[in-house]
């Protein structure tokens, strides 16, 4: 089991490790031959991350901590800016463009609170896929059955986020900070086995971030546990940690809907999801099934491509006539699709979005968090995927399809893993409208210690 924040903050305050060594061994890590490293990470911070580190081991000394990531190893995502450095968000398209003047607000956030930033990490270009395929970076490969079919084998991680997901589970950091727009948190979280958060878009300011969709764009963290989320959520929001309380299970009442989110699911998914809804129920959480209309017309609404196509292209079209062929050719299909919105497609996008939201929240009125698969199927091999224009497609659409009707509902939302140990990994998701993130954060602490059977008597 990989350590969680809460255990390594605790280990650097009673003096059984120190920042140094956490950031030592996660450099090891990531520079390893024989590892993901090299496909994980797209810049290492090596001189600058042990510096951080020496400089939190000196306060500790002196009994300051400037909050509970302090001298953690964390990575960012390859679209935040740093400051005298290009942005190059996964691409090759950027290279030669000027250095960012200043960092984001969230990498300025995270140094104030004294985490070590280890290096960027990989992700599809753009952000613009749930897969995590890069052919200029190559695709880190997901922990699952990483070596079942040789080093050219291997499954996807999920993405955007890719490498952000696969520098947690393989310790080169302890946590990672990604973007989710259609679910880029979320989906690589669950597909390695990790819990990912995604919080209400709002909280978090996306100035210094390279946007996909600034109507749909949220940052959050991965990370082992609920705990750790919350905990690297505090900093990111630039609010004070208080550590969230696990809700009563007893008489919760959740929405797991029946039309859209459970089409296609394998029987791998199907069954983990029976356990989780046996074990909730148990545990005394009222589980409603139901159909939620709204979920059935989102694909209709943004069948022209919605705002992720519209907004991608408004920043990417003069790039694209500059550099079209440097661009992942399957990104910038996407992209292109906005070229052939008008204003006034889009004005629909965002007149339907304001009723669809409303109407789904009507539904959710008298229930506690939805509850659904993050994702319907386990992670697809990565050679599948690249062979067949088809098969990335399709598997993009399923895997994307779950965690974006959080994002259009402007919601926060979270996944567990929920798959039993050594099986491929499943991702539980809850989650509530916009603002809810902390009750939100505190049902899924329960959910979690159910999961594990680790649930307190006074959560029943």
């Amino acid at each position: 089991m990989i350590p969680s924040l809460h255990q390594h903050s605790e280990d650097l305050r009673a003096g059984r490790s120190t920042s140094l060594e956490l950031t030592d061994r996660a450099l090891e890590r990531a520079a390893a031959a024989d590892g993901e490293g090299a496909r994980v990470f797209t810049r290492l911070y090596d001189d600058t991350a042990r510096a951080a580190a020496r400089a939190s081991d000196t306060l500790r000394t002196a009994g300051l901590a400037r909050s509970p990531v302090d001298g953690l190893p964390v990575s960012i995502k390859d679209l935040f800016d740093v400051a005298g450095e290009t942005t190059l968000a996964g691409s090759v398209a950027l290279r030669g463009y000027p250095a960012a003047a200043d960092s984001a607000v969230v990498v300025r956030r995270l140094v104030a609170a004294g985490a070590v930033i280890v290096g960027r990490t990989n992700m599809t270009e753009f952000a613009y896929s749930g897969l995590g395929i890069n052919p200029h970076y190559g695709t880190p490969r997901n922990p699952w059955q990483r070596d079942a079919d040789g080093i050219d084998g291997g499954r996807i991680p999920g993405g955007s986020s890719s490498g952000a997901a696969v520098s947690v589970t393989d310790g080169m950091a302890v946590a990672g900070v990604g973007s989710d727009t259609g679910g880029s948190i979320r989906i690589p979280a669950a597909l390695c086995g990790i819990t990912g958060f995604k919080p209400t878009a709002r909280r978090v300011p996306m100035q210094g971030v390279l946007p996909l969709s600034e109507n749909l764009d949220s940052i959050g963290a991965m990370a082992p546990t609920v705990l750790c989320c919350a905990m690297m959520d505090a900093v990111l929001a630039g609010e004070e940690f208080i550590a969230p309380v696990a809700h009563s299970l007893r008489g919760l009442r959740l929405l797991l809907p029946t039309n859209i989110v459970l089409d296609g699911i394998d029987a791998h998914v199907g069954a983990a999801m029976q356990r989780v809804l046996s074990r909730l129920s148990a545990a005394g959480a009222m589980i409603v099934e139901g159909k939620i209309d709204a979920f059935s017309e989102l694909a209709s609404i943004n069948a022209k491509g919605g705002f992720t196509a519209a907004e991608a292209w408004a920043w990417h079209r003069k790039l694209i006539a500059e550099r079209e062929h440097s661009y992942d050719q399957r990104v910038v299909s996407r992209i292109k699709r906005g070229k052939d919105m008008s204003a006034a497609d889009l004005l629909d996008v965002m007149h339907s979005r304001r009723r669809w939201i409303a109407d789904v929240e009507r539904q959710l009125a008298g229930f506690d968090a939805l509850l659904m698969p993050t994702v319907p199927i386990v992670a697809p091999k990565i050679a599948d995927l690249q062979a067949s224009d088809d098969a990335y497609y399709a598997a993009n659409g399923l895997l994307l399809r779950n965690p974006t009707l959080i994002n259009f509902l402007d919601g926060c939302a979270i996944s567990l893993p929920c798959h039993e140990t050594g099986g491929a990994p499943v991702g539980l998701s809850l989650a509530a409208p916009g603002g809810g993130d902390r009750r939100l954060l505190s049902i899924a602490l329960a959910v979690e210690a159910a999961l594990q059977d680790k649930l307190p008597a006074s959560t029943r």
